[in-house]
């Protein structure tokens, strides 16, 4: 990498790691946009990602309470809005559940998160816990994973409409916003990142922020694909197809 001598640089070297380590180039992403999942994994992606989104405000509460300046926290709170919700607006939250709703989950059984990976579980806590405990501009860094969101988005949607039957626009509808919220946060945090991060030392740690959460992400499918994709190794508790009633 050269040197991070300049906000262009970060931005750049912020890029260049997306490319390389965003989660959409995960094997099981490219299997779910290539039609190769059946119902079954991918009902366990959608409850086991269920637990990241449920956990997202929680986490920007968390940054709220670290920020010091009334405007950020204005800034932030939109973000707690988009999820949580708001008057008028059933919130992002809201609208994953109407997905894990198609897919037949009961929601008492999705909220109570039982039936999720103790992978899932740790990567997305060890994610809270990074932006409660690391320096601000490495918490803000860590939500720049927003920048590549509306491209994966862009190919995940007509690909799940086009190779999967049981799902429709009503399914999917969590991912329109996004293609709006995704960009606006990311615009505000990767502007921020590139005014605070003034020494190569910081710009360096603002990446490795981003290299942490992509790691996060990857995580969290590596979990998936180890054992609903590799046959034999659905972990005790998990969610397991085979114990279904109309198996």
């Amino acid at each position: 990498m050269s040197a991070l001598d300049s906000p262009e640089a970060l931005e750049a070297a912020l890029l260049a790691i997306g490319d390389e380590r965003y989660h959409d180039k995960h094997p099981f992403h490219l299997a779910m946009n290539e039609g190769r999942l059946n119902k079954d994994q991918i009902r366990a992606w959608a409850l086991n990602r269920y637990y990241y989104q449920s956990q997202i405000p929680i986490k920007d509460a968390t940054m709220m309470t670290r920020l010091q300046d009334p405007a950020l926290r204005r800034e932030w709170r939109q973000r707690i809005l988009d999820h949580d919700g708001d008057e008028g607006d059933e919130g992002g939250l809201e609208r994953w559940l109407v997905l894990t709703d198609n897919l037949g989950f009961d929601r008492g059984y999705v909220t109570s998160t039982q039936g999720i990976l103790a992978g899932t579980r740790f990567a997305v806590n060890a994610y809270v816990d990074y932006v409660r405990t690391r320096p601000v501009l490495q918490a803000i860094a860590s939500s720049l994973t927003e920048m590549f969101s509306p491209g994966a988005i862009a190919i995940r949607v007509p690909a799940m409409l086009r190779n999967y039957d049981f799902i429709d626009d009503k399914t999917l509808a969590y991912f329109d916003k996004r293609l709006s919220q995704a960009p606006r946060d990311a615009n505000f945090a990767l502007d921020y990142v590139k005014a605070e991060a003034r020494t190569p030392s910081e710009r360096e740690a603002v990446c490795d922020a981003l290299r942490y959460k992509c790691a996060i992400l990857w995580s969290q499918l590596d979990a998936l694909h180890y054992a609903y994709v590799e046959p034999g190794n659905i972990p005790p508790g998990a969610f397991d197809p085979a114990s279904l009633p109309d198996r």
